[in-house]
């Protein structure tokens, strides 16, 4: 490489300054590489480093939510230990009326519904407890 460093200042040396058919400077005695060719690759790698856009996004690699024990969404912040979709360990689901189709997607009935499908099967039935079936005839 023909770029040296002199007290934070760039030296060229003499021989180097070749001239190329082009007109442009040359390294040494290869036409084919320029005298920037070293600074351009660097300025390449800093400029995907700076800022908040697609450079950055590579270097993203911790997560700050993991999987809610409750409702299984990753919404569970490790440093806060609280959960952002059902607000867990707090013992009340969280819910606001702001957001109305967010309680629409966890209401009852989207779900399972274990518990509720035996209570209706049994109010449809009188709530027998205790009697013995009849006998079909």
């Amino acid at each position: 490489m023909c770029v040296g460093k002199e007290r934070g200042k760039t030296v060229r040396p003499a021989a180097a300054m070749v001239t190329t058919a082009a007109g442009g400077r040359a390294c040494g005695l290869n036409p084919t590489i320029q005298w920037w060719a070293p600074f351009k690759f660097s300025l390449r790698n800093k400029m995907g480093k700076c800022g908040k856009g697609t450079g950055s996004f590579g270097l993203r690699h911790t997560k700050s939510h993991t999987l809610c024990r409750r409702c299984g969404h990753r919404s569970f912040h490790n440093q806060k230990s609280t959960c952002s979709h059902c607000g867990y360990p707090a013992s009340k689901i969280r819910k606001y009326n702001w957001s109305v189709k967010a309680i629409r997607r966890k209401t009852t009935g989207t779900g399972r519904m274990r518990h509720i499908k035996e209570v209706q099967r049994r109010f449809r039935n009188g709530f027998q407890e205790g009697q013995a079936k009849k006998a079909s005839a």
